[in-house]
């Protein structure tokens, strides 16, 4: 047994389960974080990464297991809890008021008093100790919103750090930074760890985990699928971890696809990105053929549609449509060049949920034709109706509130709007997720047979069995970069790991 295997663990959770109407979230998870070390918690959605950190940081109540916090069993029942035993969290959002001071920020409900007020020259002078730390020298008396993002995360990192904190969680924090940014929170976490301070580091970000963590645990639909050293996890077996999927599995998912002639692009993008959010890229989509965007959490993908569609608004590159030359600055641009986008999370971005079936169809259509020119009310219903028939909606009437539907009843909701909308490029951001096998197989029925008809599709999922079912070409993103391009029948899980690895 080495050094580090014979420490005490600086905090150990044994045994954790915790469950949720319906959802086992967490199963009998083990997580061990050693003091002085960076240890890199991975998983896809709903692995169960957000929970075990809850649990660990007193915001959630564990159903059975324990908690050692140097080799002692502690009950944590609160955030406040958590904090006095020297645990914090710094999450993703930064969770600090931009229009007030760093001061401010950093003392927020910690101001020194004199004589029963508040002593702003005593609240400064604490500041700069709390950033002294960081090896960060600002004027703490300027607005915080007034700073850069990375220096916003390392002052919600000063206020989450005190004397005697022993663990800290850092939740996606260099998911709005660039690389120099980057290596700006490294730089600090490198000295954090070097302290002695223990780290646990969420990301999706696959570079950055090899260049920051000791070691890496994987978690899977609510269980620990593996942990080891950074050093002694080869990328391919991490991806494999993550996705569940071994290589050398059957691709007979692929047959019948047929590939796209080629030809001129309906859609040609070049150098298309945008900072903090999507590094350049260059996409083709010709009519009838369908492209996959595919790659693990975070890789890339929402963004990649939300910047075609004018949902992200891009500060490089150039799109083409037809070969001529378009700028699209909004969504209800890229409705009138004749795009559609279904998005991901289709409660908040995708549905109005308080209007009933029919209202929601023709939103598209009716935003096309512009507010002055309404689509009479028997057009709305015959539209309607031709919808609910031709996708198997399964709705008593078209004047049922679409909220009172289920997922994938939901979901062929958003694909009849844009279907009624008549557009000629359709993307579909994670088509199939939260609906039901049954639905599923329809919806990628659909996409073969809009295919079939002409009309060009991005269709962007994290599932690799629908990508290589449905997709001619497929781009492969990873860390918000499109790191390569497969074609044909070169559309296999195996190479599309290979690929997100770096192969």
């Amino acid at each position: 047994m080495n050094a580090v295997d014979a420490q005490v663990p600086r905090i150990e959770l044994r045994g954790i389960d915790k469950n949720f109407p319906g959802v086992r979230a967490l199963d009998g998870v083990d997580f061990r974080l050693d003091a002085g070390e960076v240890h890199a918690l991975l998983g896809e959605n709903g692995a169960g990464k957000s929970t075990l950190i809850k649990i660990m940081t007193g915001a959630l109540a564990k159903d059975a297991g324990e908690i050692l916090l140097d080799g002692r069993p502690v009950e944590i029942d609160s955030t406040g809890q958590a904090r006095a035993l020297g645990i914090s969290t710094v999450y993703q959002e930064v969770n600090l008021v931009a229009t007030l001071s760093v001061t401010k920020n950093l003392t927020l409900e910690r101001q020194p008093t004199r004589h029963g007020l508040i002593s702003w020259r005593l609240a400064n002078e604490r500041a700069r100790e709390r950033l002294k730390r960081l090896n960060l020298d600002i004027d703490v008396e300027r607005p915080l919103g007034s700073y850069s993002i990375a220096v916003q995360q390392l002052v919600a990192i000063a206020r989450a750090l005190e004397e005697d904190t022993r663990v800290l969680v850092l939740d996606e924090p260099t998911a709005s930074l660039d690389a120099r940014e980057v290596e700006l929170l490294f730089a600090i976490v490198r000295d954090l760890k070097a302290r002695g301070i223990a780290i646990v580091f969420i990301t999706h970000f696959i570079d950055q985990v090899y260049a920051i963590a000791d070691r890496i645990s994987v978690l899977r639909n609510g269980r620990l699928v593996g942990t080891a050293p950074a050093a002694a996890l080869p990328r391919l077996k991490l991806i494999s971890l993550m996705l569940g999927r071994e290589l050398a599995h059957a691709e007979d998912r692929r047959k019948g696809v047929e590939t796209a002639a080629g030809g001129e692009p309906i859609l040609a993008a070049e150098g298309l990105g945008r900072r903090r959010y999507m590094g350049a890229f260059d996409l083709r989509i010709g009519a009838g053929e369908v492209v996959g965007l595919a790659g693990l959490l975070g890789s890339g993908r929402t963004e990649t549609a939300k910047l075609i569609f004018g949902a992200l608004r891009a500060d490089s590159g150039k799109m083409r449509i037809d070969g001529k030359p378009v700028t699209i600055r909004s969504p209800r641009q890229a409705i009138a060049l004749g795009l559609g986008f279904c998005p991901e999370d289709r409660k908040a971005e995708g549905l109005i949920a308080e209007l009933t079936v029919r209202e929601n169809i023709i939103l598209a259509l009716q935003t096309k034709r512009g507010w002055l020119r309404q689509l009479p009310r028997e057009e709305q219903e015959s539209l309607a109706r031709e919808m609910i028939d031709a996708l198997g909606i399964a709705t008593p009437d078209a004047e049922k509130p679409v909220g009172q539907l289920s997922g994938g009843n939901q979901q062929k909701v958003i694909l009849a709007r844009w279907l009624v909308s008549r557009p000629r490029i359709l993307i579909l951001d994670e088509p199939t997720r939260g609906i039901d096998v049954g639905a599923h197989a329809e919806v990628v029925a659909l996409i073969r047979r809009l295919c079939k008809e002409g009309l060009a599709l991005l269709v962007a999922s994290s599932e690799l069995d629908e990508i290589v079912a449905v997709s001619d070409r497929v781009c492969v993103l990873r860390d918000r970069q499109k790191v390569g391009e497969i074609v044909g029948a070169d559309v296999t899980r195996d190479n599309i790991i290979h690929t997100i690895a770096g192969g």
